[in-house]
């Protein structure tokens, strides 16, 4: 965009850009055309001004849909470089709904008879002082000629379609009606942010834990650091290879496990991938903000996709960190699906809370982990939406809403639905229509039932989830004075070198 004076043909480049409405409803609805048209905005029309100089910008625009562009430019908190204004027809309602509840009776009931609402407008012609008291409105001049005031026409428009209402005239749409329990939007996720420094890990934090996600091209991973009380922090997430930038998806990704690993097959970039994420990830000593150094005491790795399934195993049998990794497996248990506790407990199997490591033999002779992965993805936005300070809280690492966008975007990739079946009542989360990729959140459930194993638990959960006891040793002295009754404490007997058999 360049335009050449004609006197000395000197270049001139734009000072001011006018976006006119720049998204369409299809791309309202879509995370990816969203997404484009914020980066273009930033990048290509605000940088039409080129080196050295400054442009300004102005962008007349509706919010069709939580979390469209418009949406995202209005809110400071992630654009505060856009000086965003949020019009709206009606600054505030009327105080006596009462009354306009009845107005709009008699419009519904005379435009069926009449094909108008002459009788509505009588009715508040005859109570208007007491139906405008409270309202605010934006422009006093804005009604037909059928209508009395502005305050009405609004509140027309507002009983003719509700939702069209608040989204044009308003611009706050209403969230759309996915027949789904409502979990907190992208947004507030990505903002649910704790201050820590990236890799940092909180004082309280007991347990560190990490769930590498096993696609063809790349491994995700993230890293979870838990309190007792199941407080979480997410310290650390990525990919393996690295991509470079903030933004991509699985199908663009580049470079790849083959890329990072030429000349090997599927299975054979997997376990170089598997082997060099590991080796980086749970040999480092991650500090934590006292001053104390933690290791990575357990790592889950997503054994479900058939094709590297073996290969998995393979890896957590062979590799010189085996002793913290375990193959796991997320199970879709529905409604009409056997809850995992009232599985059969055979012997050798350890059984938490909706996860189990049950005993194996055979061809994969590495022991595994199980997990309802409905009921954890529940779990965890359960977690986001507890207060911060409160315990059970999650939150993300640092200050900067916008550097978690596409974490959050994971999070969110699935809504819930609430089902009943054979007397119970469970979540079954599924993937959104315009959802691209969902890695991460397959990646925080697992660090939360990793969590789980180690120790991590809710008031609500009792002993679930609780490590296997473990053993006392019994001071002799309390055999001799009678003292000691495994049968009323529940504790084993240890054999002593020195105690006599026959106080056995």
């Amino acid at each position: 965009m360049k335009f050449k004076r004609p006197d000395n043909a000197t270049p001139v480049r734009p000072s001011l850009v006018i976006i006119d409405d720049p998204q369409t409803s299809e791309s309202a609805s879509s995370h990816e055309q969203t997404r484009k048209r914020v980066r273009v905005l930033s990048g290509d029309v605000l940088g039409l001004a080129g080196p050295g100089q400054k442009i300004s910008g102005i962008m007349p625009c509706t919010v069709i849909r939580p979390g469209d562009m418009a949406d995202q430019i209005l809110d400071k908190k992630t654009h505060p470089d856009w000086n965003g204004e949020r019009t709206k027809m009606v600054y505030k309602f009327p105080d006596n709904q009462k009354l306009w509840e009845k107005y709009a009776d008699i419009r519904a009931d005379c435009l069926r008879e009449k094909g108008d609402f002459s009788d509505a407008t009588e009715f508040y012609r005859e109570h208007r002082e007491e139906m405008d008291k409270g309202a605010i409105v934006s422009w006093e001049a804005r009604y037909n000629h059928d209508e009395l005031s502005a305050i009405q026409h609004a509140m027309n428009l507002k009983f003719q379609d509700e939702a069209a209402f608040f989204a044009e005239y308003q611009n706050e749409p209403m969230p759309e009606d996915l027949n789904e329990d409502a979990i907190m939007p992208a947004g507030e996720i990505a903002a649910k942010l704790n201050n820590m420094k990236r890799g940092v890990i909180p004082v309280g934090a007991t347990f560190l834990t990490l769930f590498i996600d096993v696609q063809k091209e790349l491994l995700y991973y993230l890293v979870a650091a838990w309190e007792e009380c199941f407080s979480g922090y997410v310290v650390d997430y990525g990919v393996y290879p690295e991509q470079g930038r903030r933004y991509f998806l699985l199908r663009d990704a580049h470079p790849t496990l083959q890329d990072a690993a030429p000349g090997s097959g599927l299975e054979g970039s997997v376990y170089a991938g598997l082997e060099a994420l590991t080796d980086e990830l749970l040999s480092r000593e991650w500090p934590r903000d006292d001053g104390a150094m933690m290791k990575i005491d357990r790592c889950l790795i997503d054994a479900n996709w058939g094709q590297t399934t073996d290969v998995i195993y393979q890896f957590c049998r062979q590799n010189t960190h085996a002793a913290v990794l375990l193959p796991s497996h997320g199970r879709y248990i529905g409604a009409g699906s056997k809850p995992m506790n009232e599985y059969r407990k055979k012997p050798g199997d350890r059984v938490g809370h909706n996860w189990m490591i049950p005993n194996v033999r055979g061809k994969r002779a590495v022991r595994h982990a199980l997990f309802d992965a409905n009921y954890w993805k529940s779990f965890i936005h359960a977690r986001f939406a507890v207060a911060m300070g409160d315990k059970g809280c999650l939150s993300l690492f640092g200050n900067q809403p916008t550097i978690h966008q596409l974490l959050a975007e994971h999070l969110t990739a699935e809504y819930r639905v609430r089902t009943e079946g054979h007397g119970r009542k469970v979540d079954e989360w599924k993937i959104r229509p315009d959802a691209s990729d969902n890695h991460w959140l397959d990646c925080l459930v697992g660090c939360a039932v990793t969590a789980s194993m180690l120790g991590a638990t809710l008031p609500e959960f009792g002993n679930a989830g609780k490590p296997l006891r473990t053993r006392k040793r019994i001071d002799l002295g309390s055999y001799q004075r009678g003292q000691f009754n495994p049968a009323m404490s529940g504790q084993r007997k240890i054999m002593s070198p020195s105690m006599p058999r026959k106080m056995l």
